[in-house]
């Protein structure tokens, strides 16, 4: 009997192990249907610095599932808010991307690996607050091959 559940339990950790990440959905096919919003972001932040570390910026169209990895820089030592994350999807009328990249937040930033969005332009806006309340945002594209 003891030898059963050690092969089950065996069995079960070989599937858990070799089981690949299940992608999750940040923009479905509905919403990238929207149409664009075009205007204009703000001027110039004095919070925490955002940056996107992955897709690298430059690179042509990329695949889905991708991953997506943005980094939050604290401006003059003072902690980043990562709890007053904002994630907009830019589209009329906008779509809050935010309680989707909710469980990949990091105090430091985002990591989403096998981030599915539909083919196309897409453009996402990301603000957050620092312990001071200041806000730092960014606004970037990303353009996904069919």
């Amino acid at each position: 009997m003891t030898k059963r559940w050690l092969n089950l339990a065996a069995a079960a950790s070989f599937i858990f192990v070799t089981t690949p990440l299940r992608a999750a959905v940040l923009i479905t096919p509905r919403e990238a249907k929207l149409p664009s919003d075009e205007t204009a972001t703000r001027g110039v932040f004095s919070g925490p610095k955002i940056v996107v570390i992955a897709p690298v910026k430059g690179t042509n169209a990329v695949k889905s599932p991708l991953d997506l990895v943005i980094e939050f820089q604290p401006r003059g030592g003072v902690l980043v808010d990562a709890n007053s994350l904002s994630v907009t999807y830019k589209k009329n009328p906008p779509v809050d991307l935010t309680e989707r990249v909710k469980e990949f937040l990091t105090p430091s930033g985002i990591t989403m690996p096998a981030a599915e969005i539909p083919p196309g332009h897409h453009t996402i806006e990301i603000e957050v607050k620092d312990a001071d309340g200041r806000v730092g945002g960014r606004e970037f594209s990303l353009d996904i091959a069919p």
